[in-house]
């Protein structure tokens, strides 16, 4: 049984399904943090939304991919994926802290294209930085 987990294929399966799954408790983690139902929003046409939320699935992803380049078990690619989310996370509620003047999540629910293109590219960003960093 051991040389079935040494394949290649099994091998890139199973890191390619717990990334989906960690994908999808992270983006319900974002869909609790958000004052915006996502899906809700894009199923209405809310392109804002469309933007931010394809921002956090490319970021989660890109963080991902550095994490399973860089770590040889699938256990430490978890660890260090879900790390990297947290710093993720955590870039999102600072970019909700460095503009007290408007609420992020209030512009992107009112689809100001503006503030969801920033909110997308931040995470996209963030996630490269956050990313190189990984071991």
């Amino acid at each position: 049984m051991s040389g079935f987990w040494e394949n290649v294929f099994v091998e890139t399966a199973a890191r390619y399904s717990v990334a989906i799954l960690c994908l999808i408790v992270f983006l319900a983690i974002f869909e609790l943090v958000t004052t915006y139902k996502n899906w809700e929003e894009i199923r209405k046409g809310n392109f804002s939304v469309a933007m931010a939320t394809g921002g956090k699935i490319f970021g989660i992803a890109t963080i991902f991919r550095y994490s399973i380049e860089h770590n040889d078990t699938i256990i430490e690619s978890i660890t260090w994926g879900a790390f990297g989310y947290l710093l993720l996370l955590t870039g999102y509620f600072i970019f909700e802290f460095l503009t007290p003047t408007f609420k992020i999540d209030q512009e992107i629910k009112q689809d100001n294209r503006a503030v969801g293109f920033i909110s997308m590219m931040i995470s996209i960003g963030l996630a490269f930085v956050i990313g190189a960093s990984i071991r």
